[in-house]
């Protein structure tokens, strides 16, 4: 697709930050690689964009034109951080599409680019032009044992979500017309297409997430067997299992080996109270550290002294396993269409759903397999950073939705 033009909707979008913000920035200069790009995200993302396209000069930057659009204050005063999140992004979603008729703009083809799940539905079929969705996600339920432990609330939260997700794929019909209209979907996982009329679609099925190459690719076994887990302290992240598994596994170990094995988790969130007293109660202070959410830099210098990533989430994404991957580490996580979907036997150990003790005793089980087979964890060392190499740069990302924008715009 030569001299052509990309609106893309891009709620999130921020270049100091990972995960959907990071995604967003990185898939819309991918797109400005090729052509021309009309990126509409919120008005709270400008001074972070405005001050990195300052600091960062590229010429990249000619390509994208960036325009920002928020409902009226009175449709969103409600909203805090992440609570009512998704209720706007609807919102959001419904109200972009006057704002780009308001506008007059020009382009070829239209990219409802992110969020990521498939029971909330665009709207951009109502501008008639080619249009791409995605990539869209599918976060399954959390299995009832695995949330063994936790408040009653955050089980009734996540299945009163997954009933809400089943209404949307039911009984939405701008759910069927986003589908039915789309000229391109793009699945994050095969979950999706257990809940979408997808079989006569044009369709990819890959992982949306991919990092920056903070690495050189020089991969060097480490004196200290160092494990590291990182996510938001909630129970969607499976950081419990990480624990147990952890502790579990220093059990088994004699003290000397015990004063070589360490295990950091990075970020905060609601259950770092729960995980503290895991720890205490354990009495495993010195082997397990819980460090904060902290500069990107800094958590890539992290990732460069460890050995392990632990990361039993039950999601369906992970950005976190791209970037441990392209420093060489091991994936240690479930079985499941996720973290799981990610990895392969050469680069990684997945741990499939049982009883939550039969989980914690497979990922032990990992774990001591890679600790006492020093030869094993440095060929699977070499093969995560290959794996890395071949699926999750964003130059990748980039040249498949090339292809995606010339098919679309040919038929």
């Amino acid at each position: 697709m030569k001299n052509k033009t990309v609106l893309a909707t891009c709620y999130a979008v921020n270049p100091y930050k990972g995960s959907e913000d990071g995604m967003g920035w990185h898939f819309v200069n991918q797109i400005a690689r090729f052509q021309k790009v009309i990126a509409i995200t919120r008005e709270n993302n400008r001074p972070a964009i405005e001050q990195y396209m300052q600091e960062h000069p590229s010429s990249t930057y000619d390509q994208i034109t960036f325009l920002y659009f928020d409902l009226p204050y009175w449709m969103r005063f409600w909203k805090k951080g992440g609570r009512g999140a998704m209720l706007y992004y609807w919102m959001w979603q419904k109200g972009v599409v006057g704002f780009i008729k308001r506008q007059k703009l020009l382009f070829d083809v239209v990219h409802n680019l992110n969020f990521h799940n498939d029971w909330t539905p665009t709207y951009l079929y109502q501008l008639h032009k080619p249009m791409v969705w995605g990539p869209i996600g599918h976060h399954p339920k959390i299995p009832a044992q695995y949330l063994k432990g936790y408040p009653f609330s955050f089980w009734l939260k996540d299945r009163i979500t997954w009933l809400v997700k089943n209404l949307f794929w039911k009984g939405s019909f701008a759910l069927k017309k986003a589908v039915r209209r789309a000229d391109h979907i793009l699945c994050m996982n095969q979950g999706v297409l257990h809940v979408l009329p997808l079989h006569d679609k044009s369709i990819s099925v890959t992982p949306s997430v991919a990092t920056e190459d903070f690495h050189d690719g020089t991969i060097t076994p480490k004196n200290v067997f160092s494990v590291i887990s990182i996510g938001r302290f909630v129970p969607l992240k499976g950081f419990d299992l990480t624990l147990q598994a952890f502790i579990l596994f220093l059990q088994g170990c004699s003290e000397e080996e015990r004063s070589k094995c360490h295990l950091t988790l990075v970020g905060s969130g609601p259950m770092k109270k729960y995980y503290e007293t895991i720890i205490f109660n354990a009495r495993v202070q010195n082997n397990v550290t819980i460090i904060p959410w902290m500069e990107r830099k800094a958590v890539m210098n992290l990732y460069r002294e460890s050995s392990l990533f632990l990361f039993p989430s039950h999601e369906g994404a992970g950005m976190v396993v791209a970037e441990a991957l392209s420093f060489g580490l091991p994936v240690v996580c479930l079985d499941n269409e996720g973290p799981g979907a990610f990895i392969t036997p050469d680069c990684g150990i997945a741990v499939p759903h049982g009883s939550y003790e039969n989980t914690v005793q497979g990922l032990k089980n990992a774990i001591a397999e890679l600790y006492k087979n020093p030869v094993k964890l440095q060929a699977m060392s070499v093969q995560a950073r290959q794996h890395y190499e071949a699926h999750f740069t964003w130059e990748s990302r980039g040249n498949q939705l090339q292809k995606i924008y010339d098919q679309v715009v040919c038929e």
